[in-house]
């Protein structure tokens, strides 16, 4: 059932049920949010479906564990690696969505019959929509729309489908995008009932959300150094703070004129952030400079930027 709405969720709140869309910009997000997805399965005693070509021992959430833990998840059938032949291919090689529909059925009734509590599911559509081979949209659109119908319903399944942002042009990432309810990002750096901290990947930065007072600007400052290790520029996402006292906006100032020189660009500042700074006179806010306009509702869920 396609939507015009979407729940945005942390990996760590994924659950049964939700059919969950991740569009990564890189190796590092992809690694973050599926190796969570997959690490906290396999440490809480669920069942791991992984459709792909990738070895086991190099998979997200896998490739930190032991020999003999790889093992062991492989051995109890508590990791499962599929490759797309078995999944998803009939036997001349052509890309078959109700197989993988089937596919999933399998793997979860398997999984309720083994005593699995649950079902992580998760497999990347990228290869099929770039190079040579690509494939048509609409099979991708069915094969979604399949694999939302088997694990919507699921009491113990639930799935993230991956796919990197440029494998395909937007719309046609729109379109993916649209047949998911659940949009699934990285766990926050921070978060408590006043502030939360997230990192971002297309632009590398921080999306900060509520209220950054004195409390907490140590742990503030804490995580936008970890976010600008390495980078000349780093995007601040201030579209959802709500409020940023004159020590933050002072703490910005010593990161963007301390010895690294990180150019600090705040994306979508809203009246109320951009009320502070002309108050304090953006002159003496050297390094700091408007970023990116606030972002449309399609923007920040993963569709046409």
């Amino acid at each position: 059932m396609e939507t015009n709405w979407f729940a945005k969720r942390p990996v760590k709140d994924v659950r049964p049920g939700d059919h969950a869309w991740l569009a990564y910009s890189g190796a590092e997000e992809r690694d973050l949010v599926i190796g969570g997805f997959v690490g906290e399965g396999l440490d809480t005693g669920e069942k791991i479906v992984y459709v792909t070509e990738a070895e086991p021992e190099t998979l997200p959430g896998v490739a930190t564990r032991t020999g003999a833990e790889l093992k062991t998840f492989l051995g109890s059938r508590q990791l499962r690696v599929i490759g797309h032949r078995d999944a998803c291919l009939d036997g001349r090689g052509r890309f078959v969505p109700e197989k993988m529909a089937e596919t999933i059925d399998r793997e979860s009734g398997e999984a309720f019959g083994q005593g699995f509590r649950a079902v992580r599911i998760t497999t990347d559509h990228s290869w099929l929509l770039r190079g040579p081979r690509r494939h048509d949209l609409g099979q991708v659109v069915g094969c979604e729309h399949r694999m939302g119908n088997a694990v919507a319903p699921s009491t113990m399944a639930m799935a993230i489908c991956q796919i990197e942002r440029r494998a395909c042009p937007p719309d046609e990432l729109a379109a993916l995008r649209d047949t998911h309810e659940v949009l699934v990002e990285v766990d926050p750096e921070f978060s408590d009932e006043v502030l939360t901290i997230v990192r971002t990947f297309d632009p590398p930065g921080l999306r900060v959300e509520g209220e950054l007072d004195s409390a907490r600007h140590t742990v503030f400052a804490d995580t936008l150094a970890r976010a600008s290790a390495g980078r000349r520029v780093v995007h601040l996402d201030v579209s959802r703070l709500a409020f940023i006292d004159l020590g933050g906006l002072h703490l910005l100032t010593l990161h963007a004129n301390g010895p690294d020189g990180v150019r600090i660009l705040l994306d979508g500042l809203t009246p109320a952030v951009e009320a502070v700074i002309d108050m304090v006179g953006r002159h003496r806010l050297p390094g700091i400079a408007r970023g990116r306009r606030p972002a449309t509702p399609t923007d920040r869920f993963g569709g046409a930027i």
